[in-house]
């Protein structure tokens, strides 16, 4: 939280401001911006001057200086600190301009390290990890200059067919809270601003197509939406948030004074600073057609709460000038924005007079350090589908690989890493780090016999199969490497502006698949993806399913470490593995009418559901207690007894989940409240204790209240949330409870 001496500097400041310098800190500048689209409808947009054009009266915030086109860090810190220096002698009061840069996958520079994407955290389960991850990515940021990242995403995963789901944690919200809150701190923790996006209500646009409208009610908003912001406000600190590009009922989230200030503000007591998603202003008039020109889209969205437009000043500069001189926007909503921005910036030292800092001439961006942690993530999130047997694989097994993403390393990362949101657009540019790809890595772990791509990630060509099939009958077992590629706006399948209209597999490769267990060769399927894709065809034939969600840099090793059994897979699925698209949009935390009945000919039962993932040894869960009697107001204790049950040393997570039987409004058939990763040796027990606060049981009740009431409760811990292997019936008990933000902050402590 901000203190009184900074916010008193920053209000004595403000008060000597004219207007035209108060609204240059309201905006940012791209340096870079030009014809590499990698934004929505940047291409539209006017970038302006350059900065000594746009820093006459000040300039709040810089764009992505490393991250729109490759520069080599040393030399590039220099000149950012150049430019720092021509911006603040162009202010009356030498106020240095913020920093920020996207760290969704890493740093989204050239040569940083590029960590899994987030759906990769999530089927980790392990916050104190991504902690450890975020600390790392800010530690890079910190050496550069940069003082914002624009991460994390909380949005919580609701229909696989859009494009952003290899940006989101997860489909429970809880899981989705806990570990972006864990990413929070380690970015805070380490003195760099993180960002919440996309605050809120993105991720349930109309059949998964980017910036559709959100069709979602108040309380699924509030419910389901609205909780791993709320946690990561109230217990991880976040100093900035960014509104989404959805529209919520009508109305768009950039001119929701509700969302942006009555919720975020008033209920949840959130003093930082929130920015415009890039362009987000400009669309109130543009996209949304809820403004009839720029100005009067500029004064909706600072009346709503929006404090800086990024990534420029398209409606912020001459157009808000010209409404607040007009008398039609109160200038005092000016000062409200500005007082927050400044006194942010007197919490970053960039009101203050600034020395020359002393750079390097080389500034590693990818040291080990980085990458051991990259590592030890990817094989945590690598998930172990399904297994006849085959895996590991057998000593002296002649293996044959094939699939379009065995040899290929962007086939190892997000949209939002740097090879693949920047570099696409430079082909002659080297990666910048070192990346091993999947048959690589697999070369040093197994007998590989034969390689053969077989198909493209995404068109119709065939001619490769043959080759491939004649590999897979000369071998003992095939492994079929294959998925997606991430990119942006159409340049890919999956990534923002990547949506699909079906889950299958992209391009030809389920023939190329089908035609492999043709052949009679056991298949093991590895599914390097951004998404969950419909595999029901594939159940029960493959020898063995994995699924990898873009494990970065380190992922290759990770995966054939899997399949060699060098690694004992531990990752749980984060989302639903679909059984066919007809299910979408699904979420585990369906009612029970969500769910098969026979009142529908339609059975949406998945393939696999959120917490599955099998190991090379065995678990068992048993003896859980829960208090018999819980007071709706307040924390309880539940607790089981975990058992390696197996012949080797492996991680377990613990997934403890409840069911509130009868409720004034309806409630999912599973709810997870407590998760904990464990390591056992052969044989070893441990007794494994959540600490649950009763809200994570909340609801919004009839009277739009977020509640908790008393009644019935079934608890139960399982390799699923759909498997109770010990349950015990709980009971709630005494009066409704309203939740309150000191219960709120309980939300996200003691993950065990």
């Amino acid at each position: 939280m901000t203190t009184t001496t900074t916010t008193e500097r920053a209000r004595a400041l403000l008060a000597e401001m004219t207007l035209d310098e108060k609204l240059a800190q309201l905006v940012g500048f791209w340096v870079d911006a030009g014809g590499e689209v990698v934004a929505p409808m940047q291409g539209e947009m006017d970038p302006g001057g350059g900065v000594a054009e746009v820093s006459q009266d000040g300039l709040g915030q810089l764009t992505r200086v490393y991250g729109t086109r490759p520069v080599e860090p040393a030399e590039r810190a220099r000149w950012l600190a150049r430019t720092q220096a021509e911006i603040r002698s162009r202010s009356r009061f030498g106020i240095g301009a913020l920093v920020h840069e996207e760290c969704l996958t890493g740093l989204a520079a050239w040569q940083a390290t590029t960590f899994p994407t987030p759906l990769a955290w999530g089927a980790s389960f392990d916050p104190d990890l991504v902690e450890q991850m975020g600390a790392a990515i800010a530690s890079s940021m910190r050496a550069l200059g940069v003082h914002q990242g624009l991460a994390p995403v909380l949005d919580v995963v609701r229909d696989a067919r859009w494009g952003r789901v290899e940006e989101c944690i997860a489909e429970d919200p809880y899981l989705v809270g806990s570990v972006g809150t864990a990413y929070v701190r380690g970015l805070e923790g380490s003195g760099v601003i993180a960002t919440l996006k996309h605050f809120v209500g993105y991720s349930a646009s109309t059949a998964g197509r980017n910036l559709a409208p959100a069709r979602v009610g108040p309380r699924e908003l509030r419910d389901v939406l609205l909780v791993p912001f709320e946690m990561a406000v109230r217990d991880g600190g976040v100093r900035s948030v960014m509104h989404s590009y959805a529209e919520v009922d009508g109305v768009p989230v950039a001119a929701s004074a509700e969302l942006l200030t009555g919720v975020l503000r008033d209920e949840w007591g959130f003093d930082g600073v929130l920015v415009a998603d890039y362009f987000g202003v400009a669309f109130l008039h543009t996209l949304h057609q809820v403004a009839a020109d720029l100005g009067e889209a500029a004064g909706r969205a600072l009346a709503a709460g929006v404090d800086v437009e990024l990534p420029s000043g398209d409606a912020f500069l001459a157009p808000l000038a010209a409404e607040v001189r007009a008398g039609r926007v109160d200038e005092a909503l000016v000062d409200r924005a500005l007082l927050r921005v400044l006194t942010q910036k007197a919490g970053l030292g960039l009101l203050d007079p600034a020395d020359e800092p002393a750079i390097p001439d080389v500034i590693d961006l990818d040291p080990p350090a980085h990458r051991a942690i990259a590592a030890r993530l990817a094989a945590e999130s690598v998930v172990l589908v399904r297994n006849s047997g085959v895996l590991p694989l057998a000593a002296g097994a002649r293996v044959a690989v094939v699939g379009p993403n065995a040899d290929r390393a962007q086939a190892l990362f997000g949209c939002y890493s740097f090879a693949n949101h920047v570099l696409s657009h430079h082909p002659d540019v080297p990666l910048g780090i070192e990346v091993r790809t999947v048959l690589e890595a697999l070369r040093d772990e197994a007998d590989v016999v034969a390689y053969a791509a077989g198909c493209a990630v995404d068109d119709d060509d065939r001619s490769g199969i043959p080759a491939a099939v004649e590999a897979a009958r000369d071998a003992d077992v095939v492994v079929a490497v294959v998925g997606d590629q991430a990119g942006l706006f159409g340049r890919g399948t999956v990534g923002e502006g990547c949506d699909r209209d079906d889950l299958d597999l992209p391009g030809v490769q389920r023939e190329l698949v089908e035609a492999l267990l043709a052949t009679g060769t056991p298949v093991v399927l590895v599914l390097v993806t951004g998404r969950p894709y419909a595999i029901g065809w594939a159940d029960g034939r493959c020898a063995a399913i994995v699924q990898a969600f873009f494990p970065g840099e380190e992922g290759a090793g990770a995966v054939a470490g899997v399949l060699s059994g060098r690694v004992n897979p531990s990752g749980r699925l984060p989302v639903t593995l679909p059984r066919s698209v007809g299910a979408q949009p699904f979420s585990y935390l369906h009612p029970t009418l969500g769910g098969p009945t026979q009142v529908s000919n339609l059975d949406p039962t998945p393939v696999a559901e959120l917490g599955h993932g099998l190991s090379y040894t065995t678990f068992v869960h048993e003896r859980l207690t829960v208090p018999a009697s819980i007071p709706t107001a307040g924390v309880f204790e539940a607790s089981v007894v975990v058992t390696n049950t197996g012949s080797r040393a492996g991680d377990d997570v613990v997934q403890l989940y409840a069911r509130d039987e009868f409720a004034s409004v309806t409630r999912p058939v599973a709810q997870l409240v407590g998760y904990r990763r464990v390591s056992l040796e052969p044989g070893e027990s441990v007794r494994v204790t959540f600490r649950v606060p009763t809200t994570r049981l909340a609801l919004t009740d009839l009277a739009m209240r977020r509640v908790v009431e008393p009644g019935a409760v079934t608890f139960w811990v399982g390799p699923s949330c759909s498997v109770r292997e010990t349950a015990v019936a709980s009971e709630l008990v005494g009066p409704v409870h309203p939740v309150t933000g000191a219960d709120e902050r309980l939300v996200t402590s003691a993950v065990g």
